[in-house]
């Protein structure tokens, strides 16, 4: 049988059970744990009354149970007053060596080794002089995890995913529905932001420097101003974090952005194959950092100018402005 931790509630039944003269095991049956676990409680935590009397009496019990545990804890801390490791700590921090900075010197110095988290946890509970130290103040210790999963969640639910989209748009019988995404350089830090119109697989696109959702957005907005509004329906993106401003983006151009679903590049099929053309100009081996917009704009136009089997062999140039 598993260990069985007392609760207040249960010790109040054992004094009742013991007062009514009940064996351990009896009163063991009763709570639902081992004979053993009720002779270690009633040894542990009955009161001397009188000389050499003694009685089980649940309340002082539980305090009892509660100062064993609050010394058991002090004996397991790494951080106490006065200890070696806590000076080292401290003087650390008064030179404004952060937590994880003091954690990784011990561990190169094969030291004890100490957690950044039990830092944090000191200087928050028991040495609050210590925070104007800290790089970053709180009111208290922010959990490492979940922050970051909760803040994905709440984004995604901001999107319109691809089954809310308008179904003329899987037709392809009008022109203004765009597919986005971006080409990536070797170097990984530049791309090239495309747009493809999804009857005429006309091609829009630009050089990004800095990937960020802000850089995005302006290029998208600049790309899209100079067309009429006919020509301008939705888009639909792929889930990539550089797409996070498209609700301002929506607002700005007066257009509807949807998200196809994870792990389904067809869904964005014509811009797939667009990025694929593409790429017979700028391979996946090439950097990006000596791509010039003359030269990219350069390979646009004779993507847009080529002829198509799926047109009619017309270009998607032609179809655009048709």
């Amino acid at each position: 049988m598993p260990y069985h931790h007392i609760t207040k509630k249960e010790r109040i039944e054992i004094s009742a059970l013991k007062k009514a003269e009940h064996t351990n095991g009896e009163i063991a049956k009763q709570i639902g744990c081992d004979r053993s676990t009720i002779g270690r409680e009633l040894k542990r935590n009955e009161t001397e009354i009188y000389f050499e009397t003694f009685r089980y009496i649940p309340g002082k019990a539980n305090k009892k149970t509660k100062q064993r545990r609050m010394v058991a804890n002090q004996q397991k801390k790494k951080l106490v007053q006065g200890s070696r490791l806590t000076k080292y700590v401290e003087t650390k921090m008064k030179r404004y060596w952060s937590p994880e900075q003091i954690s990784g010197r011990r561990k190169d110095e094969k030291r004890s080794p100490i957690s950044h988290e039990t830092i944090y946890q000191y200087v928050y509970k028991e040495k609050k002089e210590l925070i104007p130290y800290l790089r970053y103040k709180k009111s208290k210790y922010r959990r490492r995890h979940g922050t970051r999963a909760r803040e994905s969640r709440r984004e995604d639910k901001k999107k319109k995913k691809i089954e809310e989209r308008p179904k003329v748009v899987e037709t392809r019988t009008r022109i203004g529905d765009w597919e986005g995404d971006t080409v990536i350089g070797k170097e990984r830090t530049k791309r090239i932001l495309t747009h493809v119109e999804r009857k005429s697989g006309y091609l829009k696109a630009s050089k990004i420097d800095r990937v960020s959702a802000e850089e995005i957005r302006k290029q998208t907005e600049s790309a899209f101003q100079g067309l009429p509004k006919k020509k301008r329906h939705t888009i639909t993106y792929d889930n990539g974090k550089e797409f996070s401003e498209h609700e301002t983006t929506e607002r700005n151009l007066g257009i509807s952005i949807f998200f196809a679903n994870v792990y389904r590049s067809w869904e964005r099929g014509t811009n797939e194959n667009t990025n694929g053309l593409l790429r017979q100009f700028f391979p996946k081996q090439m950097y990006f950092e000596n791509l010039t917009e003359e030269k990219l704009q350069w390979a646009v136009r004779l993507i847009n100018n080529r002829p198509r089997k799926r047109l009619g062999y017309k270009t998607p140039q032609e179809i655009f402005n048709a």
